[in-house]
């Protein structure tokens, strides 16, 4: 067991939203889902949280009604290895959401994701200077990271 598990605070949706995150990524699974009892305070027999691993990271969603929602100051990182990876987890955690700069996305259920190549890691920590500024200014102008442009100005500077 992790030591430090994600704790999600959905509306109503917990459940629909732990089933879509266990399929948009790889090696992920369901782990448990315990239902509200007599004592509430969520109707009886519903959802109250939704057990999940996601590549290995535990995460916990509740429904705990409509008291707090995510913002952005809050993401998870979704390290991509190819340009296809980067563009099925765009396609699919924009799909109902909003796409935001520099490679970050907003799902349906308002949590907010960095869809990020590995490669642009490595860009940016360029021992040249003018390579990592080419990579990071080529990168603002995105909103899904590509990586031949990103190499492209790597390559040119």
């Amino acid at each position: 067991m992790k030591k430090i598990t994600p704790f999600l605070w959905f509306n109503d949706k917990a459940e629909e939203a732990m089933n879509f995150y266990v399929s948009v990524f790889t090696n992920s699974k369901v782990l448990g889902v315990t239902r509200y009892g007599d004592a509430g305070p969520g109707p009886k027999g519903t959802v109250m949280t939704a057990n999940f691993e996601l590549n290995g990271q535990e995460f916990v969603a509740l429904n705990g009604g409509p008291q707090f929602t995510f913002s952005p100051a809050i993401s998870f990182v979704a390290h991509c290895e190819t340009q296809q990876e980067v563009d099925d987890l765009w396609r699919r955690l924009s799909e109902g959401g909003r796409e935001d700069q520099c490679g970050w996305v907003t799902d349906k259920y308002g949590v907010t994701w960095q869809v990020i190549p590995t490669a642009l890691i490595q860009m940016l920590n360029d021992k040249d200077p003018r390579k990592s500024k080419s990579v990071m200014q080529a990168m603002l102008q995105m909103k899904k990271i590509d990586i031949p442009t990103l190499k492209q100005a790597y390559d040119a500077a």
